[in-house]
């Protein structure tokens, strides 16, 4: 899994004004990658329980999530298709990480994120 995460994973950042065009080759093969990459987390946190969590949670969280995933993320426009993204990976993540959570409290590892959503 580590080596997947730190060579497989491959999310181009190209200029809003190149990616706002939905037909154009560079923003559908960075929707590609962005996509390939949240496939890649689900799996990743589907070892939790089998392997450490804090193992899962370096992966999935530290190095897929806050390295990869949420440039993309911040740099797709507000509105729907941001909507959709925070909303797959929020559903990548095990409800077992947030039960021992007070409220209003997060994850060290899901600040960033979380700062986002609350945006």
């Amino acid at each position: 899994m580590k080596k997947s995460v730190e060579e497989d994973v491959f999310i181009p950042l190209y200029p809003k004004s190149t990616v706002e065009d939905k037909s154009s080759l560079r923003s559908k093969f960075q929707e590609r990658r962005f996509w390939s990459a949240v496939k890649l987390l689900s799996n990743v946190v589907r070892w939790d329980g089998i392997v450490q969590e804090d193992k899962v949670r370096d992966l999935g969280l530290s190095k897929l999530l806050n390295r990869y995933l949420l440039l993309n993320i911040l740099n797709t426009p507000l509105g729907p298709d941001n909507i959709e993204k925070c909303n797959k990976v929020v559903a990548c993540l095990p409800e077992r990480w947030f039960q021992d959570l007070k409220g209003g409290s997060t994850l060290p590892e899901l600040l960033n994120f979380s700062q986002h959503l609350l945006q």
